[in-house]
């Protein structure tokens, strides 16, 4: 399957909420978090799924050691 690319417009709608999957991206990659427990109801500390969190990664405690584990769906355009 071929990667997918996101519009910003297009990864609002992968929210966490209302039985979407929650989708975050990080430096232009889009990462799935819907099955991580930190994320239930597309919200970890005060972020939101569905938008670029490049700046608010590079705040975060973990850094971006947790993106390893996570599937890439697509980038952001």
């Amino acid at each position: 399957m071929a990667e997918k690319t996101f519009t910003v417009e297009e990864l609002k709608q992968f929210d966490g909420q209302d039985g979407h999957k929650a989708y975050v991206a990080v430096e232009g990659v889009v990462y799935d978090v819907t099955g991580v427990e930190a994320w239930q109801a597309g919200k970890h500390h005060g972020n939101l799924a569905g938008q670029d969190l490049t700046d608010a990664i590079s705040q975060a405690p973990h850094g971006k050691a947790v993106l390893g584990s996570l599937p890439v769906v697509g980038k952001l355009a």
